[in-house]
């Protein structure tokens, strides 16, 4: 809620909840809302009517389209406090929660249902144009809807029969959905106070409402947007609870479970890969869906199993292996220019028992463990607390990063450091927490790469990797062309024996009973 003239001004009550902010109207701002107090002159509306599928103006849907809207655009969400005629000011109250502001929208936001009374022998487009005329009648001319405490409304109609209209294009369908798509006719109404802007901002707001509702978006990535968009402002309990959260999740990563190394040699990267056609990737990714999962926890499980079928480390001790989340999705980066070129990632843990039990059936152990990889994966996207973890994440890696660069660089200059003080013994040690292996699941690429934008040109095959510190080892899982890509990159002189070789030899070899069946090769 900048204004052009006048900065943000902070609540001076920095204990008080909620927290406020509040900025002065501006004069023109003023020539608007002082003659409005009485009955609401200038108080804006627009109007549009649209035919659109059920779906996408039900209220749930335009709930949180109406909710991303109003964080984006606080004036939206503000209230007016007047202390003298010349002190006018926007407070925006923050919300403390995600779901502050869905309540917040939904309380601002009204389904009007369509009246037939008097009009029902009237075909069905008039009694609805009759309707929402009477509510823009009631609007203009009856008591008024907007006030000091609500500067902006909503109103969604809908009700005529079904339109028969082709679906939106282009998109990829299947015969089935080449079929014509039932539309109702729905009408809009945004309310708003002309102290919030004018006629064209009215405009500007219901282009970017129905970009929104009418996007591809489902529920769940709308929440996510909403999120994005939402910045809670942290108290210093809830910092403190932060952390202590993060502690409790990192004492949940147990691992003990590592590839035998050797240490002294050159590091030496190699990259093994295998792909398989799009008719096998088809069917691993159906026997994925029957079984409730995805590809990338499919593999989370096929390490597990691939490394406990070697029978090396303690059977007591699990297995913990990494991954990276991408954060790119759950925030909407709105900086001067359009580059997609930063870094939004953080990590997280799968941890699997390391053992195989003889009793059960291979097929049963391999897709149970693959859905508790994606539970474990589904509780950390969805904990109430992950923006904080990934926060206390990037803090925890940048402090370590900053004492082994100054190590590094001391070594480099010959400087000798004294030893770090023994810390206190604790009550009880911690649990082990080494890493047998990194995964990178890159996804289905196909997503990244329009390929219709160049039809003259074919992509057929593509390799990832990196150049890795020594004893570095890394999977990655990827589908691009249609084909599923699996490979191995990892330090060829940082490992004892034949022990990464056997692995990757387990890793196939679960990949063609558990995934492809029959036999790849």
């Amino acid at each position: 809620m900048n204004s052009i003239a006048q900065p943000i001004v902070s609540s001076s009550n920095t204990n008080s909840s909620p927290r406020l902010i509040e900025r002065p109207m501006g004069d023109t701002e003023l020539s608007y809302y002082l003659p409005s107090r009485a009955s609401g002159v200038n108080d804006m509306y627009l109007h549009l009517g649209f035919d659109a599928a059920e779906h996408l103006v039900e209220r749930p849907r335009v709930r949180l389209v109406w909710a991303i809207l109003r964080v984006r655009h606080p004036l939206l969400a503000s209230t007016v406090a007047m202390h003298s005629y010349e002190d006018v000011r926007f407070v925006y109250t923050l919300p403390s929660s995600p779901q502050d502001v869905l309540d917040d929208a939904d309380r601002n936001l009204e389904y009007s249902s369509v009246s037939k009374h008097g009009v029902e022998y009237f075909p069905p487009m008039f009694w609805f144009l009759m309707a929402f005329l009477e509510l823009i009648d009631a609007y203009l001319n009856g008591e008024r809807t907007l006030s000091n405490q609500r500067l902006s409304y909503l109103v969604v109609t809908s009700g005529t029969a079904p339109l028969l209209t082709p679906p939106p294009t282009p998109r990829n369908t299947s015969p089935v959905e080449e079929t014509f798509m039932p539309r109702t006719n729905h009408n809009i109404l945004i309310y708003a106070t002309h102290s919030l802007g004018d006629g064209m901002a009215l405009h500007q707001f219901a282009n970017e409402f129905l970009s929104l509702l009418g996007s591809d978006k489902n529920l769940q990535e709308l929440e996510i947007q909403l999120k994005s968009n939402f910045v809670p402002e942290q108290s210093k309990l809830r910092r403190a609870i932060c952390r202590v959260d993060y502690r409790a999740a990192q004492e949940e990563a147990i691992g003990g479970q590592t590839f035998p190394r050797k240490s002294k040699q050159p590091r030496h990267t190699v990259v093994a890969t295998v792909s398989y056609d799009p008719e096998h990737t088809k069917s691993a990714l159906q026997r994925c869906r029957a079984n409730g999962v995805s590809i990338s926890a499919a593999l989370f499980a096929i390490c597990n199993i691939a490394w406990a079928k070697m029978g090396k480390g303690s059977p007591d001790l699990p297995v913990l292996m990494y991954s990276a989340v991408n954060l790119r999705p759950y925030f909407q980066v709105q900086p001067s220019h359009d580059s997609y070129w930063f870094l939004a990632i953080s990590y997280f843990t799968i941890v699997l028992p390391n053992f195989i039990p003889r009793s059960l059936d291979p097929k049963l152990m391999f897709w149970h463990r693959a859905r508790a990889a994606k539970k474990q994966s589904t509780r950390m996207a969805k904990t109430p607390m992950f923006a904080s973890r990934c926060l206390l994440v990037a803090e925890e890696r940048g402090r370590r990063a900053r004492m082994w660069a100054k190590e590094d660089d001391d070594r480099e200059r010959g400087v000798i450091n004294p030893p770090v003080p023994a810390t206190p013994r604790l009550v009880r040690p911690p649990a082990p927490s080494s890493a047998l292996i990194g995964l990178s699941l890159l996804g289905n690429l196909d997503k990244v790469y329009k390929h219709a934008t160049f039809p003259s040109i074919k992509i057929h095959s593509a390799t990832i990797g990196c150049r890795q510190r020594p004893g570095g080892i890394l999977v990655f899982g990827y589908t691009i062309a249609g084909k599923l890509c699996i490979s191995l990159g990892y330090d060829q002189n940082g490992f004892e024996d034949d022990a990464v070789d056997t692995f990757w030899e387990n890793v196939l070899h679960a990949v063609e009973e558990y995934l492809l069946e029959p036999r790849y090769m």
